[in-house]
């Protein structure tokens, strides 16, 4: 089970990272030129936030499913002491339900907004940061 969660997640991360750099740019893009705030612009923001809600929960169940919780037994010295146990065990999933986070947080606060501008805004500037979240803390090591 625990090879099929982790092909799972490790290939579902593509789609994540495709659909938020794809959501990003179409934010940029809709703030730079004026563009009115429509129903594509609305599904590809959706669609963003809907992907890597799943992407979180198939990374809770790889983590709890993995046989890395035994390195907590260790204590958190070895874990802090260790920068690739460090990384799959605290940096990784922090970071990426801090992405998540503001995924969220920016689809929310867009929906309140009335006029096209201040949507965009609001997607690029949190779809953005959460963009580079999740490419600060990707395992890259374990990707090629």
């Amino acid at each position: 089970m625990y090879q099929t969660v982790q092909f799972i997640h490790s290939y579902w991360a593509y789609l994540v990272l495709t659909m938020l750099l794809i959501a990003t740019f179409n934010a940029i893009i809709g703030f730079a030129s004026n563009k009115e705030y429509g129903a594509t612009n609305f599904r590809i923001a959706l669609f963003t936030l809907i992907v890597s809600h799943i992407q979180l929960l198939i990374g809770i169940v790889l983590y709890f499913t993995s046989g890395n919780m035994a390195r907590w037994e260790g204590g958190m010295g070895e874990v802090m002491g260790n920068d690739s146990i460090r990384l799959y065990l605290v940096e990784h999933p922090l970071m990426m339900i801090i992405a998540i986070a503001l995924i969220t947080i920016g689809y929310s606060k867009h929906k309140k907004k009335l006029t096209s501008k201040p949507k965009f805004k609001m997607l690029a500037i949190f779809y953005g940061i959460a963009f580079l979240v999740v490419l600060s803390r990707i395992p890259w090591s374990a990707w090629f």
